[in-house]
């Protein structure tokens, strides 16, 4: 199991300097793994992250949100040809910086709907997903499908939606993507999706109830965790955080960081990395009992 952190709780920006910081940061922590926010694949410098991964000896994943303009549930061929152009690049980049998979809202766009999706839309998502997963497997990449509050998605709410959706694209190489933050808000409790996902879980998001310090928010991480030892999960596990002093203006807008609750990423990282692994210490001694 690899404990990774996500770029934004360092860095705002992801050019060279920017993933330097996030790169060394992250190790200094004691995270496993970095988790990239791949919001440009297009100038994004492969060659630098590449060097500076191997350098510091971290694995790496990609996480995105898709646009309007990129929204492959969207009922235009156009768009949805965008976005899987778009997707294909990206999983292009991770791959050659030697990442191993694509995550986040890969299947429509991250924003509010103001209608719910229609069958013809999510058939489109699941059709372009599963072309993309034919070429993540070419490519050595998985794709996470990242279950998400009905603000950010009318498609994919609850892990059960997300196992289906996952069922019905067919590939082995897509998995459900769960997110504490987002399952706080959408679930009736934070074990039964943990266990009705099961083997199709492979990715997981580690986030508080309002993006601060784990353990200071309302989310029953005691609850969750049991469930991943329940089923055995053996993926990544990444913390998530947001504070407007650190993220991009533009993604802080999109997710609605209107205040701050941490603005020192040192200790933010720490306190996470310590938080995570004392957890899967203590439910991985339940099999002592």
């Amino acid at each position: 199991m690899q404990i990774g952190c996500h770029g934004s709780v360092w860095s705002g920006t992801f050019d060279v300097d920017g993933m330097r910081l996030a790169v060394s940061k992250t190790k200094e922590a004691g995270f496993d793994l970095l988790e990239i926010p791949l919001m440009d694949p297009y100038g994004f410098d492969v060659a630098a992250t590449k060097q500076l991964l191997s350098e510091y000896d971290l694995a790496a994943t990609a996480s995105l949100g898709l646009n309007e303009r990129t929204d492959i549930s969207s009922e235009d061929p156009q768009i949805v040809a965008a976005g899987e152009q778009f997707l294909g690049k990206c999983l292009e980049v991770l791959s050659d910086v030697g990442g191993t998979a694509v995550v986040g809202v890969i299947y429509c766009a991250m924003k509010k709907y103001s209608a719910p999706a229609s069958a013809r839309a999510r058939q489109n998502s699941v059709d372009a997903i599963a072309r993309l997963a034919a070429r993540g497997q070419d490519l050595g990449v998985r794709l996470g499908i990242e279950v998400v509050n009905r603000y950010e998605s009318n498609l994919l709410n609850t892990g059960r939606q997300g196992l289906a959706f996952v069922r019905d694209v067919g590939h082995d190489n897509v998995s459900v993507h769960l997110d504490t933050y987002h399952m706080n808000i959408e679930e009736p409790d934070m074990f039964s999706p943990v266990l009705a996902c099961g083997e199709r879980l492979g990715y997981v998001h580690i986030g508080e109830s309002h993006r601060g310090y784990l353990g200071s928010g309302s989310v029953d991480f005691d609850s969750f965790f049991r469930g991943l030892a329940h089923i055995d999960y053996d993926g990544p596990v990444v913390f998530e955080s947001f504070s407007s002093a650190v993220v991009h203006e533009d993604l802080s807008r999109m997710l609605g960081i209107w205040r701050n609750l941490w603005n020192d990423s040192e200790d933010l990282g720490a306190h996470a990395n310590s938080f995570i692994r004392n957890q899967l210490t203590s439910v991985t001694s339940i099999g002592m009992h």
